[in-house]
């Protein structure tokens, strides 16, 4: 067993990936708890990249301090993690277009995590472990939960389809939890808790940061790339300001243990679509009806190299769902609308003119 849980908020906490989409909301959270942050990250003289979390520091209680670090060099996270009783591991790749899916996804996320995982072994404050994984690590495609035990994604359930050639990132997500829990079951001084999220929407701390998955849905939603219609694609919601919140709570309170999906709805593309075009559909091309899937399965290939004809046939037009009781029996987890989601989505692309109005 572990050490027993009792964290001593006054010991600093170490954040990987901490300018990220995800992270970055987490360090908000913890900077208004007070906390001091060790964010690690890849460049810290990029201010470009922190300067969202230089300016929440200076309106918090807490304090940040950066440090460079890189996934796949070893022992790099020595000077971050020195000290801290809790860290988060959040720094993963998230993209469906890759040229190199083993370089670009696999390596980094599981040497990454195996990095920062020996890491702690060598760092004797450490108590927990909070591994942002994903619901990617129990899925492939929407047709999968025809083979889970009562037709719906829990924590029990494990990717099995997914490979190098066949949803990657999923392939990725996968190895890395695999690796993580490998590990910790050959140690006694931390114990692991997993968050497993399905697809994250919500504000962007970081408008300048471009690079999420979400961002580029978002985009094509409003700048007409998707106007002849969107794919009714079954997937999971979660904002990104619950899942900050999912994670904190995974660090800190003694209840939490195992793998936590975090999902507040199960819903479809064309569902997220019809919200915004209900919002912001006078003046913005957003689609409001669903693309046929023959017409996908035909051109979706030439489109986004994402989108293959297996993709379709297991994905558009079939149900996804997932119990997330245990999140909010574990974690204490309640979950905003999904219209408030989307909106405050989309009013960030707004605000920053990324998306322009029809004319």
């Amino acid at each position: 067993m572990p050490k027993e849980m009792n964290i001593d908020k006054t010991k600093p906490v170490m954040v990987t990936g901490a300018t990220g989409y995800v992270a970055g909301w987490l360090v908000k959270k913890l900077l208004e708890d007070g906390l001091t942050v060790h964010a690690a990250v890849r460049n810290p003289d990029k201010k470009e990249k922190t300067q969202h979390l230089d300016a929440i520091a200076k309106n918090s209680p807490g304090t940040i301090k950066y440090f460079r670090s890189d996934l796949l060099e070893l022992g790099s996270y020595a000077a971050a993690m020195e000290g801290c009783e809790v860290v988060f591991h959040t720094a993963s790749p998230f993209s469906n277009i890759v040229k190199d899916p083993q370089k670009e996804l696999i390596e980094p996320a599981v040497k990454g995590t195996r990095n920062v995982l020996e890491q702690a072994n060598k760092t004797t404050s450490v108590k927990r472990i909070v591994l942002t994984s994903s619901c990617a690590a129990i899925y492939s495609d929407a047709t999968d939960l025809e083979h889970t035990p009562n037709g719906m994604f829990t924590e029990e359930v494990w990717n099995t389809t997914a490979s190098l050639d066949y949803q990657p990132y999923s392939y990725s997500k996968t190895l890395a939890e695999k690796e993580a829990w490998s590990i910790a079951g050959e140690q006694s001084n931390w114990d692991l808790v997993v968050i497993n999220p399905s697809f994250v929407m919500g504000p962007f701390l970081n408008p300048e940061s471009t690079t999420s998955e979400s961002f580029r849905i978002l985009e094509k939603m409003g700048n007409g790339a998707l106007k002849t219609g969107a794919p009714k694609i079954g997937m999971g919601v979660i904002d990104v300001r619950d899942l900050a919140i999912a994670h904190y709570r995974a660090g800190f309170n003694p209840e939490a243990e195992g793998r936590n999906i975090i999902s507040a709805h199960n819903t479809d593309m064309l569902e997220l679509a019809r919200i915004l075009h209900k919002e912001y559909g006078d003046k913005y091309p957003i689609p409001n009806k669903a693309i046929p899937k023959w017409l996908l399965w035909l051109v979706g290939p030439m489109v986004d190299k994402a989108i293959t004809r297996r993709f379709v046939s297991h994905n558009v037009n079939h149900e996804w769902k997932a119990d997330n009781s245990k999140s909010k029996e574990r974690l204490g987890m309640t979950y905003r609308p999904l219209e408030e989601t989307m909106v405050d989505s989309f009013e960030v692309l707004v605000k920053n003119e990324i998306v322009k109005p029809s004319k």
